[in-house]
């Protein structure tokens, strides 16, 4: 997201060093096979935790947590004795920056997963990257974050060394979904929307390049703000356009009313969207969803065994909060960033912030959701996606597959 630009959902993964039980700052450790000292890695987390994209945001920091939990009870790296910082951007980016500097100045941080909120990183990577932190988000879904500004023109520079991401871009994500509308859902008129956020504006950009590329038609555009509630006028827009669907390029908070103050005002077609209104909150707003699709990077964690485990640990551990769309990605980011540790360690290097980052670039593993492997850009080479639809008040699966550029 955004990216979630999406959706966008942001978590840190940090460690330090503490000295072994000889030195002046040993720690006894509880949990790790009997060792009588062990250095602290801090895994720091930062998503919104409260506000209104919080079930989000809860459900990474959740599955965070989670994966320390395994990776201590199971001393998957001996001498280490794992810890979660999680901090609240609440989804904006000035409290995300000044998350990212807090999580800087803790000496224990060696990585970082999140934001939830494209527009949340681009307040945070240059922090991060000044200090070598590694950073890994579970949602970000905004291109230019990994590729550089001038991604679609064909020119691709990776901006920054610390940034990894185990969601697929928009690049991906905005495409597989005007293929769908227009192949599948023969839709070939539509009104676009969008919240006009970095995750929302490019989730939107991207699929109007799609879809016209195939042929479609955008019979109308229009630019709403993140806050709005209250779509009434742009409802008659869509209704006289003869659109036969919307996409909203943002994310639930505004995605469920906009879609309901549509159907009340008589345009009963179906709303799409990204990642970010992939939530059971969208529902919970929007009595009136059923026949709304969105898309969610990845295949459905639901269905694969890899995520069989996870799925029931989640549920022995008996957090309060779903681990919603992000979870299976959070964990993964969170075992991305112990791997890299781990391989630190192994190697006898010091563990060091830069030693983690290098290390993290080239962790391969089977994760929650399938293969974990970065790509030259810090992208994860997993591309597959799905397309949700409502169906008796929940989301079903429509379609999966691979984006075909």
């Amino acid at each position: 997201m955004r990216h979630r630009s999406a959706v966008v959902v942001s978590i840190a993964v940090i460690g330090a060093l503490s000295l072994s039980a000889c030195g002046s700052r040993g720690e006894k450790n509880s949990g790790n096979g009997g060792d009588s000292a062990s250095t602290t890695v801090v895994i720091g987390v930062d998503a919104p935790l409260t506000g209104d994209l919080s079930a989000l945001g809860l459900g990474i920091r959740n599955s965070v947590d989670l994966a320390i939990k395994k990776a201590n009870e199971t001393n998957e790296v001996p001498g280490v004795k794992f810890e979660i910082k999680a901090l609240d951007d609440t989804g904006k980016p000035a409290p995300g920056q000044q998350n990212a500097t807090q999580l800087v100045g803790d000496s224990k941080v060696l990585g970082v997963v999140g934001p939830l909120n494209s527009s949340v990183a681009q307040s945070m990577q240059q922090i991060f990257d000044d200090k070598n932190l590694v950073e890994v988000s579970p949602a970000n879904t905004g291109v230019a974050l990994s590729q550089g500004e001038k991604w679609a023109s064909g020119e691709k520079k990776r901006p920054f060394k610390s940034y990894f991401r185990t969601a697929t871009t928009d690049a991906v994500q905005g495409p597989f979904a005007a293929q769908f509308l227009y192949n599948d859902a023969k839709k070939t008129k539509v009104f676009l929307i969008d919240d006009q956020k970095t995750y929302g504006a490019g989730l939107a950009g991207t699929f109007k390049g799609e879809f016209t590329k195939l042929g479609g038609t955008l019979v109308g555009e229009e630019h709403v703000n993140p806050d709005d509630r209250d779509f009434a006028a742009i409802a008659t827009k869509v209704k006289s356009s003869g659109a036969e669907a919307v996409y909203y390029g943002g994310e639930y908070p505004a995605a469920g009313p906009l879609s309901l103050q549509l159907k009340e005002a008589g345009a009963t077609i179906p709303l799409m969207g990204g990642d970010g209104i992939q939530s059971g909150d969208f529902i919970k707003l929007n009595p009136k969803s059923q026949g709304d699709y969105a898309t969610a990077v990845g295949l459905p964690v639901e269905s694969l065994d890899t995520a069989k485990k996870f799925i029931a640990d989640y549920k022995t551990a008996g957090y309060k909060d779903a681990y919603e769309t992000y979870g299976g990605y959070s964990y993964d980011s969170a075992w991305a960033v112990i791997q890299g540790v781990k391989a630190v360690k192994a190697s006898g290097k010091p563990l060091t912030r830069e030693a983690v980052r290098d290390a993290v670039q080239n962790v391969s593993f089977d994760g929650v959701t399938g293969k974990v492997s970065f790509d030259e850009f810090g992208d994860t080479t997993n591309k597959q996606l799905t397309v949700y639809t409502v169906k008796d008040g929940k989301w079903a699966v429509e379609k999966s597959g691979t984006f075909k550029g």
